[in-house]
């Protein structure tokens, strides 16, 4: 292999990603990656992967899939974790990209050295150091569980965040808390309406709760659609529509009310949650209040007894290899050009560090585009005074529809692909008339 130029944290979607576009735009890329196989949180089992057995993708195969390898046409429209790490597996063979990737090697530190960046990792085989030009971070932010402040009294059950969770075997006989209104709560709460001997969800505030079809299609085929030719805004009310005539509001099932309107968070996709509920088998609760022992209580002033609460909280986005004063008030509010590079360290670029409406590796495809077009010369970015206004203004807009939910991190799939399509071409433009 070339003497790399490059240094990518992590092989997972995005690092793939990075590494597939960065040899096609013949920048020679290292890629570090902690874990013992490629894939991220998709190999079930690898260590400090999420993935739970009964794990499927939340986007349709269509809308996930990469866009120069495409999912097979005979799976289903929401494949399995096995399928799709698979698929990551086969995409690194088909274009060569396991030659770049260092297993088993830990990023402990990336520190700059003069117009350069140098990565210390630790493998197998004890520390190895490299120098090169540029450094990509693309190691998701997935991986350090984010449990709640404590709450009034003492908690005797069992607990565990769902980082931990495994299948339903865990669950079993239980009776079980799950707290989190996101994919994963609402996967493990149906896990344990089969499992365990009761299941309680409990949501502090309401989310939308999407099915995985509309009007026989993927829903999130539908909202892409709309995207190509709506604001924002007026997409909301059409989808919102939709949904409460499908499946009627929240409040329904007994679910909290959302205070948000529809596409102003991430979307809750699950097609058994709303029958399982309706059944009795899922119990909706509110917010937690205070513990006693087992024994729960909610601020509605109901009171159960549990065996295990399963904290579905979220996950912190921590990049300790990295200088703090790169990292600011943390990595999930670095503002970052088109959500990719940093503005005051030339060379350091981040690949997925964003929180979508919709599917991650189409948009990590595009962002690694975007990062090997700019290393091998061929895009260059506005002045700095122009990448910061952009940041602010994005960052105004994204506060407006987002509140303090991560502005930062979130992005409209549909919108922000197109925008990094016009990004790259108007980069190139810019490129060529430096030259």
């Amino acid at each position: 292999m070339a003497v790399p130029r490059v240094a990518v944290v992590g092989a997972g979607a995005a690092g793939l990603a990075t590494l597939k576009a960065l040899a096609d735009a013949g920048v020679p890329a290292i890629a570090f990656e902690a874990a013992d196989t490629l894939g991220g949180l998709w190999v079930y089992g690898a260590p400090g992967s999420p993935a739970y057995r009964t794990l499927h993708l939340n986007t349709s195969k269509g809308r996930t899939e990469f866009a120069d390898h495409p999912m097979p046409a005979d799976w289903p429209d929401y494949p399995d974790h096995t399928r799709v790490a698979g698929y990551l597996g086969d995409y690194a063979d088909r274009f060569g990209l396991r030659e770049a990737v260092r297993l088993r090697h830990t990023v402990e530190r990336v520190t700059r050295t003069g117009d350069g960046w140098r990565v210390r990792a630790t493998g197998p085989d004890g520390p190895v150091e490299v120098d090169v030009e540029a450094v990509v971070v693309a190691n998701g932010h997935n991986r350090v569980p984010k449990r709640p402040e404590p709450y009034p009294g003492e908690c005797t059950a069992e607990q565990m965040h769902s980082h931990d969770y495994r299948g339903p075997e865990q669950l079993a006989g239980r009776r079980v808390l799950v707290v989190g209104g996101g994919n994963s709560a609402m996967d493990i709460a149906v896990d344990a309406s089969y499992a365990a001997a009761r299941t309680l969800l409990s949501l502090r505030r309401g989310v939308w709760v999407v099915p995985k079809y509309l009007l026989g299609r993927p829903s999130d085929t539908l909202n892409g659609a709309l995207a190509r030719r709506l604001p924002w805004r007026l997409r909301q009310r059409i989808s919102q529509t939709m949904i409460t005539t499908a499946v009627g509001p929240p409040s329904r099932y007994g679910l909290p009310a959302p205070a948000h309107g529809f596409l102003q968070d991430h979307p809750t996709l699950s097609d058994a949650l709303l029958s399982r509920l309706t059944h009795g088998d899922i119990q909706a609760r509110p917010g937690i209040a205070r513990f006693d022992g087992d024994r729960v209580e909610f601020t509605d002033g109901r009171a159960d007894e549990v065996d295990l609460v399963v904290w579905c909280t979220g996950y912190r986005v921590e990049m300790p290899f990295l200088d703090p004063a790169l990292v600011g008030d943390g990595a999930d509010r670095l503002p970052l050009y088109r959500h990719v590079f940093h503005l005051d360290a030339p060379g350091l670029a981040f690949v997925g560090l964003m929180q979508s409406t919709g599917a991650a590796f189409p948009l990590v495809e595009a962002q690694a585009r975007l990062v090997a077009a700019r290393l091998a010369g061929t895009w260059a970015p506005p002045d700095a005074a122009r990448q910061a206004a952009a940041c602010r203004e994005e960052l105004r807009a994204a506060t407006a529809r987002w509140g303090q939910r991560r502005p930062h991190m979130r992005v409209d799939f549909d919108v922000y692909l197109a925008e990094l399509g016009r990004e790259l071409a108007t980069g190139r433009r810019r490129a060529g008339a430096a030259r």
